[in-house]
Protein backbone atom coordinates (compact mmCIF):
# COMPACT_ATOMS: atom_id res chain seq x y z
CA UNK A 1 0.00 0.00 0.00
CA UNK A 2 1.41 3.39 -0.93
CA UNK A 3 1.64 6.02 1.73
CA UNK A 4 2.41 9.69 2.04
CA UNK A 5 4.72 10.96 4.80
CA UNK A 6 2.98 13.07 7.42
CA UNK A 7 3.82 16.75 7.12
CA UNK A 8 4.29 18.77 10.29
CA UNK A 9 3.28 22.40 10.31
CA UNK A 10 3.71 24.54 13.36
CA UNK A 11 3.71 28.23 14.00
CA UNK A 12 5.60 29.31 17.06
CA UNK A 13 7.62 32.24 18.26
CA UNK A 14 8.15 33.24 14.64
CA UNK A 15 4.78 33.91 13.04
CA UNK A 16 6.05 32.82 9.64
CA UNK A 17 6.06 29.29 11.00
CA UNK A 18 9.04 27.31 12.19
CA UNK A 19 8.99 25.18 9.05
CA UNK A 20 10.17 28.21 7.04
CA UNK A 21 13.17 28.88 9.24
CA UNK A 22 16.68 27.63 8.72
CA UNK A 23 17.08 24.16 10.25
CA UNK A 24 19.34 25.43 13.04
CA UNK A 25 16.62 27.86 14.14
CA UNK A 26 13.80 25.33 14.27
CA UNK A 27 12.60 23.71 17.46
CA UNK A 28 12.54 19.98 17.98
CA UNK A 29 8.79 20.08 17.64
CA UNK A 30 8.98 21.66 14.18
CA UNK A 31 10.87 18.71 12.70
CA UNK A 32 9.27 15.76 10.94
CA UNK A 33 11.79 13.63 12.83
CA UNK A 34 10.55 14.82 16.22
CA UNK A 35 10.39 12.10 18.83
CA UNK A 36 7.08 12.94 20.53
CA UNK A 37 8.30 11.75 23.91
CA UNK A 38 4.93 12.47 25.51
CA UNK A 39 2.10 11.77 23.13
CA UNK A 40 -1.53 12.80 22.87
CA UNK A 41 -3.96 11.34 25.37
CA UNK A 42 -2.43 12.66 28.56
CA UNK A 43 -4.75 14.38 31.03
CA UNK A 44 -2.96 17.57 31.90
CA UNK A 45 -5.04 20.65 32.63
CA UNK A 46 -5.53 23.18 29.87
CA UNK A 47 -2.54 25.49 29.74
CA UNK A 48 -0.36 23.18 31.87
CA UNK A 49 3.19 24.55 31.90
CA UNK A 50 4.60 21.24 33.11
CA UNK A 51 3.25 19.29 30.13
CA UNK A 52 4.74 21.87 27.78
CA UNK A 53 8.11 21.93 29.53
CA UNK A 54 8.37 18.15 29.78
CA UNK A 55 7.52 17.61 26.14
CA UNK A 56 10.24 19.95 24.91
CA UNK A 57 12.82 18.90 27.47
CA UNK A 58 12.46 15.16 26.95
CA UNK A 59 12.20 15.47 23.17
CA UNK A 60 15.45 17.45 23.18
CA UNK A 61 17.09 14.82 25.39
CA UNK A 62 15.92 12.06 23.05
CA UNK A 63 17.33 13.85 20.03
CA UNK A 64 20.63 14.48 21.78
CA UNK A 65 20.92 10.81 22.77
CA UNK A 66 19.82 9.49 19.35
CA UNK A 67 16.74 8.01 21.01
CA UNK A 68 18.71 5.95 23.55
CA UNK A 69 17.28 7.38 26.75
CA UNK A 70 15.68 5.99 29.91
CA UNK A 71 13.60 8.26 32.15
CA UNK A 72 12.78 7.97 35.85
CA UNK A 73 9.79 10.03 36.94
CA UNK A 74 8.75 11.01 40.47
CA UNK A 75 5.18 10.81 41.68
CA UNK A 76 3.39 14.07 41.02
CA UNK A 77 1.33 15.89 38.42
CA UNK A 78 3.51 14.83 35.50
CA UNK A 79 3.31 11.17 36.45
CA UNK A 80 -0.42 11.24 37.27
CA UNK A 81 -1.66 12.96 34.14
CA UNK A 82 0.60 11.02 31.79
CA UNK A 83 0.21 7.48 33.13
CA UNK A 84 -3.27 6.73 34.49
CA UNK A 85 -3.01 2.95 34.92
CA UNK A 86 -3.03 0.98 32.64
CA UNK A 87 -2.39 3.72 30.06
CA UNK A 88 0.67 5.82 29.27
CA UNK A 89 1.49 8.75 27.00
CA UNK A 90 5.24 8.16 27.16
CA UNK A 91 7.04 6.94 24.05
CA UNK A 92 10.33 5.91 25.66
CA UNK A 93 11.50 3.56 28.45
CA UNK A 94 9.99 5.25 31.49
CA UNK A 95 10.00 4.23 35.16
CA UNK A 96 7.67 5.59 37.84
CA UNK A 97 9.56 6.00 41.10
CA UNK A 98 8.30 6.94 44.53
CA UNK A 99 7.78 10.60 45.38
CA UNK A 100 11.17 11.00 47.00
CA UNK A 101 13.63 8.60 45.38
CA UNK A 102 13.71 9.53 41.70
CA UNK A 103 17.35 10.57 41.83
CA UNK A 104 18.26 7.28 43.54
CA UNK A 105 16.33 5.25 40.96
CA UNK A 106 18.03 7.13 38.12
CA UNK A 107 21.39 6.54 39.80
CA UNK A 108 20.63 2.82 39.92
CA UNK A 109 19.75 2.79 36.23
CA UNK A 110 22.98 4.59 35.37
CA UNK A 111 24.97 2.15 37.52
CA UNK A 112 23.33 -0.86 35.85
CA UNK A 113 24.11 0.53 32.40
CA UNK A 114 27.72 1.11 33.44
CA UNK A 115 28.04 -2.51 34.60
CA UNK A 116 26.64 -3.63 31.24
CA UNK A 117 29.08 -1.41 29.38
CA UNK A 118 26.20 0.54 27.80
CA UNK A 119 27.76 3.99 27.47
CA UNK A 120 25.43 4.72 24.55
CA UNK A 121 22.29 4.83 26.74
CA UNK A 122 21.67 7.96 28.83
CA UNK A 123 19.54 8.56 31.91
CA UNK A 124 17.08 11.34 32.68
CA UNK A 125 15.34 11.93 36.02
CA UNK A 126 12.44 14.32 36.39
CA UNK A 127 9.99 15.52 39.01
CA UNK A 128 8.14 18.52 40.35
CA UNK A 129 9.30 20.92 43.01
CA UNK A 130 7.74 18.88 45.81
CA UNK A 131 9.52 15.69 44.81
CA UNK A 132 12.73 17.63 44.18
CA UNK A 133 13.18 20.42 46.73
CA UNK A 134 11.39 18.64 49.58
CA UNK A 135 10.76 14.91 49.63
CA UNK A 136 13.52 13.95 47.22
CA UNK A 137 16.12 16.44 48.41
CA UNK A 138 18.35 13.93 50.19
CA UNK A 139 18.53 11.50 47.26
CA UNK A 140 19.19 14.38 44.88
CA UNK A 141 22.00 15.78 47.01
CA UNK A 142 23.53 12.30 47.12
CA UNK A 143 23.34 12.08 43.34
CA UNK A 144 25.13 15.42 43.08
CA UNK A 145 27.77 14.47 45.67
CA UNK A 146 28.58 11.23 43.84
CA UNK A 147 28.50 13.03 40.47
CA UNK A 148 26.31 10.30 39.00
CA UNK A 149 25.82 10.43 35.23
CA UNK A 150 22.22 11.64 35.30
CA UNK A 151 20.43 14.73 34.03
CA UNK A 152 17.81 15.76 36.60
CA UNK A 153 15.04 18.10 35.45
CA UNK A 154 12.82 19.83 38.01
CA UNK A 155 9.54 21.23 36.68
CA UNK A 156 8.83 23.94 39.23
CA UNK A 157 5.20 25.03 39.57
CA UNK A 158 5.88 26.28 43.09
CA UNK A 159 3.57 24.02 45.12
CA UNK A 160 2.18 20.49 45.49
CA UNK A 161 -0.41 20.90 42.73
CA UNK A 162 -1.42 17.27 42.31
CA UNK A 163 -2.66 16.91 45.90
CA UNK A 164 -4.49 20.20 46.30
CA UNK A 165 -2.04 23.11 46.04
CA UNK A 166 -0.11 22.75 49.29
CA UNK A 167 2.97 24.84 50.05
CA UNK A 168 6.40 23.50 49.08
CA UNK A 169 9.85 24.89 49.79
CA UNK A 170 9.70 26.39 46.29
CA UNK A 171 6.52 28.39 47.01
CA UNK A 172 7.35 32.10 46.75
CA UNK A 173 6.80 34.55 49.61
CA UNK A 174 3.27 35.96 49.99
CA UNK A 175 1.71 33.34 47.69
CA UNK A 176 -1.45 31.70 48.98
CA UNK A 177 -1.78 27.93 49.03
CA UNK A 178 -4.11 25.50 50.80
CA UNK A 179 -1.64 25.30 53.69
CA UNK A 180 -0.67 28.96 54.17
CA UNK A 181 -2.61 31.55 56.21
CA UNK A 182 -5.73 32.66 54.35
CA UNK A 183 -6.38 35.68 56.55
CA UNK A 184 -4.89 37.72 59.32
CA UNK A 185 -2.16 40.32 59.27
CA UNK A 186 0.09 38.39 56.88
CA UNK A 187 -1.83 35.95 54.65
CA UNK A 188 0.10 33.80 52.21
CA UNK A 189 3.53 32.21 52.49
CA UNK A 190 6.05 33.69 54.87
CA UNK A 191 9.23 35.48 53.84
CA UNK A 192 12.64 34.06 54.66
CA UNK A 193 11.91 30.38 54.11
CA UNK A 194 12.26 27.97 51.19
CA UNK A 195 15.16 26.69 49.14
CA UNK A 196 17.03 28.03 46.15
CA UNK A 197 17.80 24.63 44.69
CA UNK A 198 19.80 25.80 41.65
CA UNK A 199 22.21 27.53 44.04
CA UNK A 200 22.33 24.45 46.27
CA UNK A 201 23.14 22.34 43.21
CA UNK A 202 25.90 24.79 42.29
CA UNK A 203 27.35 24.42 45.79
CA UNK A 204 27.94 20.72 45.02
CA UNK A 205 30.30 21.76 42.22
CA UNK A 206 28.60 19.53 39.63
CA UNK A 207 29.38 19.91 35.91
CA UNK A 208 26.23 21.80 34.90
CA UNK A 209 23.34 23.69 36.50
CA UNK A 210 20.84 25.82 34.60
CA UNK A 211 17.44 27.44 34.90
CA UNK A 212 14.87 27.94 32.15
CA UNK A 213 11.21 28.79 31.60
CA UNK A 214 8.53 27.66 29.17
CA UNK A 215 8.52 31.21 27.79
CA UNK A 216 11.68 30.42 25.80
CA UNK A 217 11.46 26.86 24.50
CA UNK A 218 14.48 27.25 22.21
CA UNK A 219 16.55 28.13 25.27
CA UNK A 220 15.15 25.12 27.14
CA UNK A 221 15.99 22.79 24.25
CA UNK A 222 19.49 24.20 23.89
CA UNK A 223 20.23 23.73 27.58
CA UNK A 224 18.99 20.14 27.55
CA UNK A 225 21.07 19.33 24.48
CA UNK A 226 24.17 20.93 26.02
CA UNK A 227 23.62 19.01 29.27
CA UNK A 228 23.24 15.74 27.36
CA UNK A 229 26.64 16.36 25.80
CA UNK A 230 28.21 16.30 29.26
CA UNK A 231 28.73 13.47 31.74
CA UNK A 232 28.28 13.48 35.47
CA UNK A 233 25.47 15.04 37.50
CA UNK A 234 23.56 17.81 35.77
CA UNK A 235 20.59 19.81 37.02
CA UNK A 236 17.99 21.85 35.12
CA UNK A 237 15.34 23.87 36.98
CA UNK A 238 12.40 24.88 34.76
CA UNK A 239 9.66 27.34 35.77
CA UNK A 240 6.30 25.89 34.66
CA UNK A 241 3.28 28.03 35.63
CA UNK A 242 0.19 26.14 36.80
CA UNK A 243 -3.12 27.81 35.89
CA UNK A 244 -5.01 25.85 38.55
CA UNK A 245 -2.62 26.38 41.45
CA UNK A 246 -1.69 29.94 40.53
CA UNK A 247 -5.26 31.02 39.83
CA UNK A 248 -4.33 32.25 36.38
CA UNK A 249 -5.94 32.05 32.95
CA UNK A 250 -4.86 29.01 30.94
CA UNK A 251 -3.77 31.21 28.06
CA UNK A 252 -1.42 33.17 30.33
CA UNK A 253 1.01 30.33 31.06
CA UNK A 254 3.78 31.46 28.72
CA UNK A 255 3.14 35.13 29.50
CA UNK A 256 3.54 34.57 33.24
CA UNK A 257 6.75 32.61 32.74
CA UNK A 258 8.09 35.49 30.67
CA UNK A 259 7.06 38.08 33.26
CA UNK A 260 8.75 36.07 36.02
CA UNK A 261 12.01 36.30 34.09
CA UNK A 262 11.60 39.91 32.96
CA UNK A 263 10.81 41.10 36.48
CA UNK A 264 13.89 39.43 37.93
CA UNK A 265 11.95 37.15 40.26
CA UNK A 266 13.15 34.08 38.34
CA UNK A 267 16.73 34.54 37.11
CA UNK A 268 17.61 32.46 34.05
CA UNK A 269 21.25 31.42 33.97
CA UNK A 270 23.80 28.64 33.42
CA UNK A 271 26.60 27.50 35.72
CA UNK A 272 29.45 25.03 35.42
CA UNK A 273 31.31 23.57 38.38
CA UNK A 274 29.73 26.06 40.76
CA UNK A 275 30.32 29.24 38.76
CA UNK A 276 27.78 31.19 36.71
CA UNK A 277 28.85 31.17 33.06
CA UNK A 278 25.91 32.81 31.27
CA UNK A 279 22.71 34.70 32.08
CA UNK A 280 19.60 35.59 30.09
CA UNK A 281 19.54 39.37 30.08
CA UNK A 282 16.34 41.26 30.80
CA UNK A 283 15.67 43.39 27.74
CA UNK A 284 12.46 44.96 28.99
CA UNK A 285 12.31 45.09 32.75
CA UNK A 286 8.84 45.01 34.29
CA UNK A 287 7.79 45.73 37.88
CA UNK A 288 6.89 42.65 39.93
CA UNK A 289 3.36 43.97 40.20
CA UNK A 290 2.81 43.19 36.53
CA UNK A 291 3.66 39.55 37.24
CA UNK A 292 1.66 39.30 40.49
CA UNK A 293 -1.66 40.83 39.43
CA UNK A 294 -2.87 38.14 36.97
CA UNK A 295 -2.56 35.45 39.68
CA UNK A 296 -5.26 34.83 42.29
CA UNK A 297 -2.67 33.43 44.69
CA UNK A 298 -1.46 37.03 45.08
CA UNK A 299 -4.90 38.68 44.95
CA UNK A 300 -4.78 39.54 48.66
CA UNK A 301 -1.92 41.95 47.91
CA UNK A 302 -4.26 44.19 45.91
CA UNK A 303 -7.72 43.84 47.54
CA UNK A 304 -9.56 44.62 49.70
CA UNK A 305 -6.57 46.75 50.71
CA UNK A 306 -3.41 47.15 48.69
CA UNK A 307 -0.30 45.81 50.49
CA UNK A 308 2.44 48.08 49.18
CA UNK A 309 4.80 46.91 51.92
CA UNK A 310 4.65 43.28 50.75
CA UNK A 311 4.87 44.23 47.07
CA UNK A 312 7.95 46.32 47.91
CA UNK A 313 9.59 43.31 49.60
CA UNK A 314 8.99 41.19 46.51
CA UNK A 315 10.34 43.98 44.32
CA UNK A 316 13.44 44.13 46.51
CA UNK A 317 13.91 40.40 46.03
CA UNK A 318 13.74 40.82 42.24
CA UNK A 319 16.15 43.78 42.41
CA UNK A 320 18.61 41.68 44.39
CA UNK A 321 18.49 38.92 41.76
CA UNK A 322 19.18 41.48 39.05
CA UNK A 323 22.22 42.77 40.92
CA UNK A 324 23.57 39.35 41.90
CA UNK A 325 23.34 37.84 38.42
CA UNK A 326 23.84 41.01 36.35
CA UNK A 327 20.53 40.45 34.58
CA UNK A 328 19.74 43.90 33.30
CA UNK A 329 20.70 44.56 29.70
CA UNK A 330 22.19 48.06 29.65
CA UNK A 331 20.70 48.57 26.19
CA UNK A 332 17.32 47.22 27.20
CA UNK A 333 14.14 49.13 27.82
CA UNK A 334 12.87 49.74 31.35
CA UNK A 335 9.09 49.55 31.56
Amino acid sequence: MSHQPVKFYQTGTFTVGNRLLAPEQRSVQASAERSNAINSGHRACQGCGEALGARYAVDAALRASQGRLIAANATGCLEVFSTPYPETSWQLPWIHSLFGNTAAVATGIAAALKVQGRSDVRVLAQGGDGGTTDIGFGCLSGMFERNDDVLYVCYDNEAYMNTGVQRSSATPPAARTATTPAMGERPGNVFGQGKNLPRIAMAHGIPYVATATVADLHDLEAKVEWAMGLHGARYLHVLVPCPLGWGAASHDTVRLARLAQQSGLFPVFEAEHGEVTAVAKIRRRVPVEEYLMPQKRFAHLFAPQRRDDVIARLQAQADRHIREYGLLDPEGEVA
